[in-house]
């Protein structure tokens, strides 16, 4: 990807007559994946519709009293604390009465924790065991599909040391395990989320992504239909609203990053906000929900986590009114502000699945035989069906009259046959020569070596 900024006079490479479902907004370093359109040909592309997973953690426990729901679809009746699902209720299921028979006996939170994904015993000491967790097992497979095989994401920093109970404190602060030894390490950082995801590099991570992409933006605009067109506005206002707010936070990182420098440690390992991370927890959870979001919506990845607060968590809920840490307010398990904690969290699950439900997707069934009609991509269809018939054409042609002008010619009705046999013979072996040779050299300069 080059840092160099587009011509102006020329269209970029991906906005020719081959645009695929890959395309990306190019700029000077930046590529911005596209959600789907309609309008771009889908050959090539995954039929199936695309199976995503997600994970969103909070610490802790819940208030038990407040977390339950009965019946199912539009008829469930939800609790206290599920109540902020409510919109959602007949696309959700709840799931009672899972626990995890190789934690029981260990003790509390980090042996509760470790294998949260992975249903393994965790190893007490200074070895890590766990297992790998299910969200890794399925980026493993999906993620041979998407350019990035998953995002792993905190609000919360993770702890060192060890539990009372001689467990690693690595385990409650991870869900996401790449390998039974060695935890997902958590991107804390909206900037630095948000820069992965458009692979923001360089000296320009301060200019918009939006304003670098604007030409590509606006030749893009002229390829697509009017559905579409308005589609790409919509997307392009959403990132450059989350990138604004990005904006904001990646001072205080930049600064944190400065004063950690001075004392000779890592800025993740500062008290929040001089750590450099967002001061409202409402605005961080926000912000990676966006991040994701957007991910789940261009197919950056399938795959994705998200630990909002960690087993074990000291953070403070002032806009709750809670005057305890989470922790804290976890050991009087019956109590409201126990119980608006929960609530709180489980809104940041409703506040992502209300983003994801709303994004426009595409069809499950019918819709990659009608792109084939899109706009876009009619005048390559018709030239298509038009090449078909010719081809038929000269079959037909080569296999009743060549015979009989041939024979007409003076040849006997044999060799007149065997004629006509030989060309659709010829005919075989030059569209495989012409086959391999375009694989190998590509379209273009195959066919322009054929003409010499």
């Amino acid at each position: 990807m080059s840092d160099k900024l587009l011509p102006q006079n020329r269209i970029p490479r991906e906005f020719s007559r081959t645009m695929s479902r890959r395309s990306v907004l190019r700029g000077a370093g930046v590529a911005m994946a596209l959600p789907f359109l309609e309008s771009l040909p889908v050959f090539g592309a995954a039929t199936a519709f695309p199976k995503r997973f997600g994970v969103m953690f909070m610490g802790c426990g819940v208030n038990e009293d407040h977390w339950s729901a009965t019946g199912d679809g539009a008829a469930m009746k939800l609790s206290k604390t599920l109540s902020v699902m409510e919109p959602l209720k007949h696309k959700i299921n709840v799931v009672d009465g899972l626990f995890n028979k190789a934690s029981v006996g260990l003790g509390i939170h980090p042996a509760q924790t470790g294998s949260l994904l992975s249903g393994a015993q965790v190893s007490k000491g200074a070895v890590l065991h766990s297992g790998m967790s299910v969200d890794q097992m399925i980026a493993n497979t999906l993620g041979q599909d998407t350019p990035q095989a998953s995002i792993v994401l905190a609000c919360d920093p993770p702890m060192t040391g060890y539990h009372e109970t001689n467990y690693s404190m690595a385990y409650s602060s991870h869900v996401s395990w790449q390998s039974p030894d060695s935890p997902v390490p958590v991107e804390l950082y909206p900037s630095l989320a948000f820069d992965n995801l458009f692979e923001n590099r360089g000296s320009l991570r301060s200019i918009s992504i939006i304003d670098r992409v604007k030409e590509s933006a606006e030749a893009m605009g002229k390829k697509v239909s009017a559905a579409d067109k308005s589609k790409l506005d919509d997307y392009l206002a959403s990132v450059r609203e989350v990138e604004k707010r990005v904006g904001a936070v990646r001072k205080s990182k930049d600064l944190a990053e400065d004063q950690a420098k001075l004392k000779n440690t890592a800025a993740f390992m500062m008290e929040r906000p001089a750590n450099g991370l967002p001061e409202d927890l409402r605005e961080h959870s926000k912000l990676m929900c966006d991040i994701i979001a957007i991910a789940f919506q261009t197919d950056k990845t399938r795959v994705a986590s998200l630990i909002i607060s960690r087993d074990l968590s000291a953070m403070y809920y002032p806009f709750l009114g809670v005057n305890q840490g989470h922790h804290g307010a976890s050991h009087n398990n019956n109590s409201d502000g126990y119980e608006a904690i929960a609530r709180w969290h489980l809104s940041q699950f409703a506040y992502l699945a209300g983003k994801l439900d709303a994004m426009p997707e595409r069809a499950h069934t019918g819709r990659a035989v009608l792109s084939v009609f899109a706009f876009g991509t009619r005048a390559n269809t018709a030239l298509i069906c038009s090449g078909f018939f010719c081809v038929m054409f000269s079959f037909y042609f080569l296999i009743t009259w060549t015979p009989k002008i041939l024979v007409d010619l003076g040849l006997s009705t044999t060799l007149g046959v065997s004629a006509s046999v030989l060309m659709n013979c010829g005919g075989i072996v030059g569209g495989l020569v012409f086959g391999f040779g375009a694989l190998a050299l590509g379209v273009r300069r195959f066919g322009a070596s054929m003409m010499v």
